[in-house]
């Protein structure tokens, strides 16, 4: 396989976070405050990342603007021809914070939302008065002209609301909506039984962005995320494992993707040790499930093997224990009744109560 460089790279700044999101995908030991990589760290990173070819630059965390320095890395960022986006919450934004950030060049801002109603968007959240002060940023940002994505998190208890997200979006003149299902990873997988809806509720709000689409077209562009549990194939994970991204973690270490560290075994190499370039061509991590020779069968010879690139391999790992097997989201996965069996039977049952994790305040 020809090595490309990477067109993004996602920043995650800090794991500290103002919500308790029950589905949060960081892993489940966190990095501290004192773990955190150094401001010149992060700027080499991005003076480093501009010189492989990286176009992107996605600000996230945690909440990335709990770290004080968010507005010079911005700032480097600019000054080194990255596009930035900045992935936030919101609710420690106001607007001469927002103003700071745009001068200092932030190009984008991805705004999260739990829920369209307040209420139960809080107590997904767990942040008493956040909805509101999402609601106000956006505002903000699209009266200074900037771009605006906003990113409907979907689960089981606001899926029915998938059209009120559709409308939001609109109403907030917002030029992109990611409406993204929950994927099972990180302390999401520990509260699955509560997230996952049922195929029912999945296929009417498939259906719901589908038409939104179409009625759209032009003024909207809507990204849909399933949960592959109901998928027939794959999602292409990150266009293939060490093909497209870096994420670099709070604590510097350089990943094929968000959720790498979930699979035991696999050495991740630190940006503070060794270049950008040197880990994207040459670090274990990125080679383990880079290309086909990995591949098992039937991934081997599918005819789907430059389309999804295997699937998930954190979703193998974590439902078969090994990262090498088939995505049993696939339908010709052995495993994949099983998974189907699992998610037919824990969204029929009542949803226990969410397992919130506590990040600590940012």
């Amino acid at each position: 396989m020809t090595l490309h460089p990477p067109h993004s790279l996602l920043a995650e700044l800090t794991h500290r976070c103002p919500l308790q999101c029950p589905y949060c995908s960081n892993p489940l030991e966190l990095t501290k405050k004192s773990g955190e990589i150094s401001t010149d760290t992060w700027k080499s990173v991005l003076s480093q990342a501009a010189e492989l070819g990286v176009l992107h630059i996605h600000f996230s965390g945690g909440e990335p603007t709990a770290r004080p320095d968010i507005l010079e890395l911005v700032s480097h960022a600019r000054e080194v021809g990255l596009y930035s986006n900045l992935i936030t919450s919101g609710v420690l934004m106001n607007e001469g914070r927002l103003d700071a950030l745009l001068e200092a060049g932030l190009d984008h801002v991805q705004l999260s939302f739990q829920d369209c109603e307040a209420e139960n968007a809080d107590r997904i959240g767990g942040h008493k008065g956040g909805h509101a002060k999402k609601l106000d940023l956006a505002r903000e940002v699209r009266a200074r002209g900037a771009a605006l994505t906003v990113n409907a998190v979907v689960h089981r208890q606001n899926i029915e609301n998938v059209p009120k997200f559709i409308d939001l979006a609109v109403e907030l003149d917002a030029g992109r909506l990611e409406v993204a299902h929950v994927q099972y990873y990180g302390w999401a997988l520990k509260n699955r039984a509560a997230l996952i809806p049922s195929r029912e509720a999945l296929m009417k709000a498939t259906e719901e962005v589908a038409e939104a689409r179409e009625r759209l077209k032009g003024q909207l562009v809507i990204d849909y995320v399933i949960p592959d549990y109901y998928a027939r194939y794959p999602k292409p994970c990150m266009s293939g494992w060490g093909r497209v991204g870096i994420c670099v973690t709070p604590s510097g270490k350089a990943l094929p993707c968000h959720a790498a560290e979930t699979i035991t075994g696999l050495e991740f190499d630190n940006v503070a040790d060794k270049t950008l370039a040197d880990i994207w061509e040459t670090s274990s991590a990125f080679q383990a499930y880079r290309g086909f020779d990995w591949m098992e069968e039937p991934c081997r010879s599918c005819e789907r093997r430059e389309i999804d690139w295997g699937g998930c391999r954190c979703q193998a790992f974590a439902f078969t224990g090994r990262a090498e097997a088939t995505d049993p989201a696939c339908s010709k996965s052995p495993m994949h009744g099983e998974l189907v069996e699992l998610a037919m039977e824990e969204s029929t049952a009542p949803p226990p109560e969410f397992a919130y994790r506590r990040i600590g305040a940012a």
